[in-house]
């Protein structure tokens, strides 16, 4: 799609913005308490990133660091700003599960995959990344290593045993390619608080950790003033429940929830009045300055759950500009924005088939739109969602989000059928802008807005 035109004010804050930094909002008074306190301050860079996963054993033909670096322009016109790699350490070779490997049974915290390459390689390639205005978060794995990992025979002290003293998997799993770790030992704290700082100096911007349940939070504040030191970072955990996470030690958690509510109001199980009941549970749970990372797909759903078009189908898109729209940074995983159609095998090579098709230029489009509009930036540096009252709520959600004197308003259909509505937009009168269409529009509208199936109608001002 092509660039979108947005009018003058919004157009001098988003410049302005970008120029001296984004700063967090002052809060005004009369102001609910917040659910839970959230001490953590953001890297200044995250006010308005989109985040981007990358396979790098499906990415490229070669499976290696130096040919994904050639797709970094690529990456760059895309206009992505975080690139999250899934683990890149060696795999564990005891008990390894397919011809290769899972990536999350690490066997060194300090070293690269051979199969990708080398330190050097790993270190050029992040060089480059940050001359081109990316930042580079890891995955990292605090739960459980391989069992050849080589802590197992020098700390055999940070394992989980069972009676007879022999290292188990983690309880409730299928994962007998690794073993559970004891974070009640606090040597194992140092250590990984010394492998975390290894890779913050090596470069990294932060981390994505995977699966923190078992951890305790209060590593998570300590390692997080440790990196910090070396260099702002973002983290994100893979997490949801355990909010405590959100105080101090991780900026962003997963948005699971609404994840698998997208899912099952594009396949006709819920009705939009499911989301607007979501949305309020969320505000009751979580304060406006954490991020909640929103997604279509990631490796897990991609590899286990299925493609997008097969979770999704026709509403793929409609969800994709909500997901956008909405308060959070969005996520896109590698591939989604090339029609990515099959599941990626998870243990074998599956390489990616990068071919341009009608949604690249859609997701730079959804990508533009978050950064010119200060409204959709994220937390407190965005504006709050305020929903729109349409008489079709089992249909239709539509909301506004305001910040700065920039206003935008969203429209969707989120069914299979052609809804027609007369909204109640008594506090946006003015001149907009169609985001997609380029087209003049004044609200409130003079007649009734119809609405196909799931089409989608953004308005900037």
């Amino acid at each position: 799609m092509e660039k979108a035109i947005v009018i003058t004010v919004a157009t001098m804050i988003f410049v302005a913005m970008v120029f001296f930094g984004c700063k967090r909002a002052v809060k005004s008074k009369g102001e609910k308490p917040e659910p839970f306190i959230s001490e953590v301050i953001h890297p200044e860079w995250s006010c308005n990133v989109v985040l981007y996963e990358i396979n790098l054993r499906q990415y490229t033909e070669e499976g290696t660091i130096k040919a994904f670096e050639n797709h970094l322009p690529g990456l760059n016109e895309l206009g992505v700003d975080v690139l999250w790699f899934m683990p890149v350490h060696p795999i564990g070779l005891k008990n390894r599960k397919g011809e290769l490997g899972s990536y999350y049974s690490v066997r060194d915290y300090k070293d690269i995959n051979p199969e990708f390459g080398t330190l050097d390689d790993f270190k050029s390639m992040v060089d480059k990344a940050h001359e081109m205005g990316f930042y580079v978060i890891l995955d990292w794995v605090p739960n459980h290593t391989a069992w050849d990992n080589p802590l197992a025979t020098e700390h055999p002290e940070f394992f989980m045993k069972d009676s007879t003293g022999e290292f188990i998997p983690p309880i409730g799993t299928d994962w007998t390619d690794v073993i559970q770790l004891d974070w009640s030992k606090t040597g194992l704290h140092d250590y990984m608080i010394e492998a975390l700082s290894f890779w913050v100096r090596l470069g990294v911007d932060g981390f994505r950790v995977d699966h923190p349940h078992k951890t305790p939070k209060e590593f998570w504040e300590r390692a997080r003033v440790a990196l910090e030191e070396i260099r702002p970072v973002l983290m994100l955990a893979e997490n949801e429940e355990q909010t405590y996470f959100l105080e101090k030690g991780f900026d962003m958690n997963y948005s699971w929830e609404l994840h698998h509510l997208m899912n099952r109001v594009a396949q006709g199980k819920d009705s939009v009045r499911a989301l607007s009941k979501y949305f309020r549970k969320e505000e009751a749970l979580f304060p406006p300055n954490v991020y909640r990372m929103r997604f279509l797909s990631n490796h897990d759903e991609n590899s286990w759950q299925g493609t997008i078009e097969e979770r999704m189908g026709e509403a793929h898109e409609a969800f994709a500009v909500f997901m956008f729209a909405i308060p959070g940074t969005p996520l896109i995983y590698n591939g989604q924005e090339v029609c990515l159609s099959k599941r990626l095998k998870f243990f074998e090579r599956d390489p990616i088939e990068w071919e341009e098709c009608e949604l690249t230029g859609f997701y730079q489009s959804l990508i533009r739109m978050k950064k010119e509009n200060v409204a959709l930036w994220n937390g407190e540096f965005g504006g709050p969602m305020e929903k729109i009252k349409t008489s079709k709520e089992r249909r239709i959600f539509a909301f506004s989000r305001v910040k700065d004197g920039n206003k935008v308003i969203v429209f969707l259909n989120l069914s299979r059928k052609n809804t027609t509505i007369k909204p109640e937009l008594d506090d946006y009168n003015g001149d907009y802008q169609d985001y997609f269409t380029k087209g003049k529009m004044v609200l409130p509208f003079p007649d009734s807005l119809r609405l196909g199936p799931w089409e989608y109608k953004v308005l900037v001002q």
